[in-house]
């Protein structure tokens, strides 16, 4: 009898403990000043408000590991932030379970492409042209002047790939913005990118991690940096006065939350989503950090301020472009391929 009982007990504390699983969630984003700022706006407020609780974890992005607990059914995580590029190939190879929009929110809220099926994009980021004041005579404009080490002395920092460095020296060599991704669609496009590179090869100082562009600036190890908004952003509330940003042919992009397939907790991941892109949500986040909001409504709950510094504000998307997801989709290999042999010479 006794053994019974225990028995039974075992068996109670295990539902129990089934059942506690599935009310809460685990929220994975990339860590930093942006997991903070979603700890504080999101996942906190979250919990707080639907008695559901939340547990923030951070990643590298790496997909290998979401498609290891996907193949294995065993998935532990329950929403997942993703970049463009790992939105439409997650959900072709079945990693990401089809969201339920009647639940998660109005597509006609969101801003352009920031609803799919299997994605809602939370978040707008961008990557900018940062520079140090204390070591430039003038405010840089634009990807020319990125270049011209003669009018503005020291190296440059540069995220070590070809997304973004190619277009960035197209625009530095007279492409129009719209222009871009059209020009390196073509053999003479690329080629003429990397001759462009070739110019300011002796002067780049790579980074690879989204903290290092901040840091090299403000040492005075680099005049100017391509860099994350948010990260400059991040480093000016810290006291960083020698970090400025020129907005002027900045790329954005969104950044998504999916539910890997076979979460225990769907519905509540999906319930946190929508609360993400609830209007409030989204503004407080942006006050927490300058990654903009894709619901449109979230944009008049926010000062003059706080919108100069966002990526889609009216003022700084008037000359930035969007970057091109199918287009590296389709190229991504063989120019990040070439990229990689140039670099290595």
């Amino acid at each position: 009898m006794k053994k019974i009982q225990q028995l039974a007990s075992a068996c109670a504390l295990t539902c129990c403990s089934a059942f506690a699983l599935a009310d809460g969630i685990t929220a994975v984003n990339y860590g930093g000043a942006i997991g903070n700022a979603q700890k504080a706006a999101w996942v906190e407020p979250f919990a707080k408000s639907s008695g559901i609780s939340a547990t923030a974890v951070e990643y590298t992005g790496d997909m290998a590991k979401v498609k290891a607990m996907v193949d294995a059914k065993n998935v532990t995580w329950d929403v997942v932030e993703v970049e463009s590029a790992d939105v439409g190939r997650g959900c072709q190879d079945g990693l990401f379970e089809k969201l339920d929009w009647a639940k998660v929110g109005k597509k006609s809220d969101l801003i352009p492409g920031a609803a799919s099926p299997c994605a809602a994009g939370v978040l707008v980021w961008s990557t900018v042209l940062a520079y140090n004041p204390a070591t430039t005579k003038s405010a840089p404009q634009g990807w020319k002047d990125f270049w011209d080490v003669k009018k503005y002395p020291g190296k440059r920092g540069m995220k070590k790939e070809a997304r973004y460095n190619l277009e960035f020296a197209l625009m530095a060599d007279g492409v129009a913005p719209k222009d871009v991704y059209t020009v390196l669609g073509t053999k003479e496009g690329v080629d003429r990118a990397f001759k462009k590179m070739d110019e300011l090869k002796p002067s780049i100082q790579w980074w690879e991690a989204g903290a290092q562009p901040p840091q090299f600036l403000v040492a005075g190890d680099v005049a100017m940096s391509t860099a994350y908004n948010g990260r400059v952003d991040a480093a000016q509330r810290e006291g960083n006065k020698n970090l400025a940003i020129a907005w002027d042919q900045s790329i954005y992009d969104l950044d998504y939350f999916v539910i890997p397939k076979g979460s225990k907790a769907k519905a509540q991941a999906e319930q946190y989503i929508a609360y993400t892109l609830t209007p409030q949500a989204q503004a407080n986040f942006a006050k927490q950090i300058a990654y903009g909001p894709t619901t449109k409504a979230a944009f008049s709950m926010l000062d003059a301020t706080t919108q100069a510094n966002l990526p889609n504000s009216p003022k700084n998307a008037k000359t930035a472009i969007a970057g091109n997801v199918d287009f590296w989709t389709d190229h991504g290999d063989s120019l990040e391929q070439r990229f990689t042999a140039w670099a290595a010479k």
